[in-house]
């Protein structure tokens, strides 16, 4: 689920950045944006002044508030009154341009918050697109440990107890880094991109059994600790049973499955936990095959293929 966010909230986070001014229709600073969706009647987020298809929030530069000008008396009443009337979230004057006389009037008339921003009307769409994009992405939390693996974005999973947040110390004193323990948060904020980020309240800390809470950022300095990353791969400790029999698989087929977050399907990579094994350097050696898988190559149909060739 993504969080609502309303106008306020906007204003209060980015006033500073996009020199946000409040000039009328306070009486709204509750309204709500919601993810823009054609196929269920949602308007667009964010746009350039438009009548036609409007946009939760409407932006007015000085091209736009030149052609309002320029219009005859009535049509220029008419227009102003139907981008008030089309219910936007906010309306939003950039290039640090003063209002027409009626916009002040109508935003209190429909209740409709107008701001207005020094900076550029690109720079201005720019930078909420960005904004709305990480505010509103579909949200999921999570169990296990996310961390930064050889570069790349790797989930821990298993059942409780099986040795995550150990595995997730060890990796972290040979060099990874930590991005969350026990309840990482995913946000689907591009198509093919899931940004894994850590609750602000158990930042830097990780909970290891026989030790309890570790400050990891008091313990081994700030290089160890990431503020968010895309997941690219998901490991899962298993516990190996004596006599199981997925333990005799063909060890040539291709056990790589997928687990689907938030519509897309990421790569998921089994490892039996037992006694004796080293599971950091298998953690390693999991995400450096993946690479390998991503640039084309699989080492198990290579040496399937050297049989055959032998065998011809």
């Amino acid at each position: 689920m993504s969080e609502s966010l309303t106008v306020q909230t906007l204003f209060e986070d980015l006033a500073p950045r996009l020199h946000l001014e409040w000039l009328a229709g306070r009486n709204g600073a509750r309204r709500i944006f919601t993810q823009g969706n054609a196929a269920r009647g949602n308007p667009g987020l964010i746009g350039h002044f438009n009548l036609i298809h409007a946009n939760q929030a409407q932006v007015l530069g000085k091209t736009e508030l030149a052609y309002l000008a320029n219009l005859r008396k009535n049509w220029r009443q008419d227009a102003c009154e139907q981008l008030f009337e089309s219910d936007p979230v906010v309306v939003l004057l950039a290039d640090e341009c003063s209002p027409p006389e009626d916009f002040v009037r109508l935003a209190d008339h429909y209740q409709v918050p107008l701001l207005k921003s020094a900076i550029s009307s690109n720079d201005l769409i720019n930078d909420l697109r960005y904004y709305f994009t990480h505010k509103l992405a579909d949200r999921i939390t999570l169990h296990g440990v996310f961390m930064e693996v050889l570069s790349i974005g790797v989930l821990l999973t298993g059942d409780s107890g099986v040795g995550k947040s150990e595995l997730a110390l060890e990796l972290i004193t040979r060099g990874h880094r930590l991005v969350a323990d026990d309840a990482p948060e995913f946000a689907r904020i591009a198509p093919d991109i899931i940004n894994g980020t850590c609750p602000p309240l158990i930042q830097d800390f990780l909970e290891v059994r026989g030790l309890g809470v570790l400050n990891i950022r008091a313990m081994y300095g700030d290089s160890v600790i990431k503020k968010g990353k895309y997941l690219r791969l998901v490991i899962q400790l298993k516990q190996a049973h004596q006599g199981d029999g997925a333990a005799f698989e063909d060890r040539l087929q291709d056990q790589q499955r997928s687990r689907n977050i938030l519509g897309l399907d990421i790569p998921v990579i089994s490892l039996p936990v037992a006694p004796g094994r080293n599971l950091a350097v298998l953690v390693e050696a999991a995400v450096r095959n993946h690479l390998l898988r991503l640039n084309g190559y699989n080492a198990g149909e290579d040496l399937a293929a050297r049989q055959r060739h032998l065998m011809s």
